[in-house]
């Protein structure tokens, strides 16, 4: 298990982190935060091929990269089972899960966004880890995520679907990750 290494200066990132040093190796270990949009995640994967998004695999995929430090699912809670217990499974990999209630306007459409906690989220995660991994392929992320690779210099991971991701969001990552069939069910 990594150990923390005490406050290192970094003048690129602004402020001093606490970084995580290998006791087998010596080597620092890349700290890592990670936000599911998971209503977008759902959508866009059923969209393109119909399939669920595999969080194990992704869960596997990040820790065999660094230590995951912090990893939040946002999602709408309508009080369905089969959401429950999904939501649990999320808990299970290690997620923290935050809900809103899924509100139905008069009008028939529905809300249940959550852009604003997820950027909250980012920006206060942002001063601690090396890396921020955000699942989600909406543009309205693409200055948050230019806002935290200048302010902190912190990599900005992203993973979506090639033909539903902004291309503003694609632009605004240092590392834009396609879910393609390797991470799916």
């Amino acid at each position: 298990m990594p150990t923390r290494m005490g406050p290192v200066y970094d003048p690129k990132r602004k402020f001093v982190a606490l970084s995580l040093l290998n006791p087998l190796t010596g080597a620092t270990v890349k700290r890592i935060s990670v936000f599911v949009d998971v209503q977008n995640i759902y959508y866009t994967t059923r969209q393109a091929y119909g399939r669920h998004f595999n969080y194990r695999k992704l869960w596997q995929r990040l820790s065999d990269a660094g230590e995951i430090v912090a990893a939040t699912a946002y999602a709408i809670d309508r009080g369905d089972d089969n959401q429950r217990k999904f939501q649990n499974t999320l808990r299970q990999i290690g997620f923290t899960v935050r809900l809103k209630p899924f509100i139905q306007r008069r009008d028939g459409s529905a809300k249940g966004d959550w852009d604003v906690g997820i950027t909250i989220d980012i920006l206060q995660s942002a001063t601690d880890v090396d890396t921020v991994v955000l699942l989600s392929g909406d543009g309205d992320f693409d200055l948050l995520l230019k806002k935290i690779r200048e302010d902190y210099g912190v990599t900005a991971e992203v993973y979506g679907m090639s033909a539903l991701t902004a291309n503003s969001l694609i632009d605004a990552a240092s590392i834009y990750h396609c879910i393609d069939e390797d991470l799916l069910l």
